[in-house]
């Protein structure tokens, strides 16, 4: 069945029942089965999506780290490497979309090209070995070897595949905004989370024991399940009627030169929204050292991958539990409030892991914890920009928020992996630089709560412009 936007109505007996009530987001109005057939189409989007990001990044460290990659260049390329693309593609993309009006509506086209563009990405990824082998003979003497032709590979389609997922991340969270009414945002990122963590646990517990003897099947089904799910969300949601966009530039270089300037101005020139920008780069920067090397602090002490997935999948189950009722708190305490005291224990939790793991048991539990905190906070954070950018250009504003953030994480990865490089690979230094990241992440999280009461608070906060 089609979601078609329902035209808002008058409703007389809107007074009558649930049955009869109707919420509204621009001009979409939703019954109250019309708002549970939005949220399963868009679950079962964000399953697709939750699979391949569980999916790819692990199997694809595995793979560089087993043909010679030091972890600098890993760190670069998991790390870095989507930072670049965010910093590069993103103001684009969300500047574009946010102004677009078309028969499919602002976000949809831009999910619908980069759909397939992924799912080439990952069937290049599980072909990298038999394209490697035909590449290593054409170039006979010339070739550097198998593995340093297989790192390139590899990199060559994880770039391709975060191309399209840094896009089309953009672009949903942008449709959710506008199709989902906000009194609802923070138990629908709930569900959203929840479904992700039932994603990470069936990775977790049931393929991670096999992503190093069949990575290439994995990539394969990761790939047609994304193809095939996404795509279909994509044909079964539909956006509402816009608001007619800014008057553009003239084409050219001044007017590319005049969208800049508009961008930068709107977006970095309050402060409160710098602020805000800060404040979350250094949350996102505090997860980067240890989920990109947790499951090398793992090897590192006498853990078998079957067992660091068994304790993935235990902190999913956990953040499972938690997600839904998590999502009905933020809606009624907001976000901001729910994820600052997250921080907080988080900071304590990963400063203790720093100082006191040293052996697998111990390992076990603090990334349990860590797993369970980091996904608390990105639950409760998660309609944060959602409540408190401005919602005409929310795409605009989000990719601004995403290119500080991405600066951040770009130098995160690397600079995490050449420390480990310099000192010999003490996978302890994660979990403290992790906390001290996260210590920098509360403290201007408290300016912008303070900033947030000045501007009305969750009773009457309006968004700057």
């Amino acid at each position: 069945m089609n979601l078609a936007p329902i035209p808002e109505t008058e409703n007389p007996a809107a007074s009558r029942g649930l049955g009869s009530r109707r919420w509204t987001v621009g001009t979409l109005s939703y019954s109250a089965a019309g708002l549970f057939v939005l949220f399963c189409w868009l679950l079962w989007g964000d399953f697709s999506w939750s699979m391949k990001e569980r999916a790819v990044p692990p199997i694809t460290q595995l793979l560089l780290k087993g043909h010679g990659a030091p972890d600098s260049l890993i760190g670069f390329l998991i790390g870095s490497v989507p930072a670049i693309l965010t910093i590069g593609i993103g103001p684009i993309i969300s500047y574009r979309s946010d102004r677009h009006r078309g028969r499919w509506g602002r976000r949809i086209p831009y999910l619908v090209i980069t759909t397939p563009v992924a799912v080439v990405s990952m069937a290049g990824l599980a072909f990298t070995p038999h394209l490697t082998e035909i590449l290593h003979r054409s170039l006979g003497t010339a070739s550097p070897g198998l593995h340093p032709l297989s790192i390139v590979l590899y990199g060559v389609f994880w770039t391709l595949f975060e191309f399209a997922s840094i896009i089309g991340n953009a672009v949903f969270l942008a449709l959710i905004n506008d199709v989902v009414p906000e009194k609802f945002l923070g138990r629908f990122f709930g569900a959203f989370r929840a479904i992700g963590l039932m994603a990470g646990i069936l990775f977790s517990f049931w393929i991670m024991g096999i992503a190093e003897t069949h990575p290439a099947w994995i990539f394969l089904g990761m790939g047609v399940l994304y193809g095939a799910a996404f795509g279909l969300m994509c044909m079964k949601v539909r956006e509402g009627e816009y608001p007619p966009p800014p008057d553009e530039p003239s084409e050219g270089r001044g007017g590319f030169l005049s969208s800049a300037r508009t961008y930068f101005r709107e977006c970095y020139g309050h402060s409160y929204y710098r602020w805000f920008f800060i404040s979350l780069a250094f949350s996102w920067m505090a997860f980067v050292p240890v989920n990109l090397f947790s499951l090398f602090f793992a090897k590192s002490i006498g853990m078998s991958i079957d067992t660091w997935g068994k304790c993935m999948a235990a902190a999913y189950c956990i953040s499972l539990i938690l997600a839904y009722p998590l999502g009905a708190l933020v809606d009624r305490f907001h976000p901001l409030r729910v994820s600052l005291i997250t921080q907080a224990v988080y900071v304590a939790v990963v400063l203790w892991g720093g100082l006191f793991v040293r052996d697998a048991m111990t390992f076990g539990v603090v990334l349990v914890f860590q797993c369970t905190l980091a996904g608390t906070w990105m639950t409760a954070a998660a309609s944060l920009p959602q409540r408190l950018l401005p919602k005409d250009r929310f795409a605009q504003f989000a990719s601004a928020a995403a290119i500080v953030t991405s600066l951040g994480t770009m130098l995160a990865g690397p600079l995490m992996g050449l420390l480990l490089d310099l000192t010999g690979q003490v996978y302890q230094y994660t979990f403290l630089v992790s906390s001290a990241l996260a210590a920098a992440a509360l403290v201007t999280g408290l300016v912008v709560q303070v900033k947030f009461g000045r501007l009305g608070g969750p009773a009457a906060y309006v968004a700057p412009q």
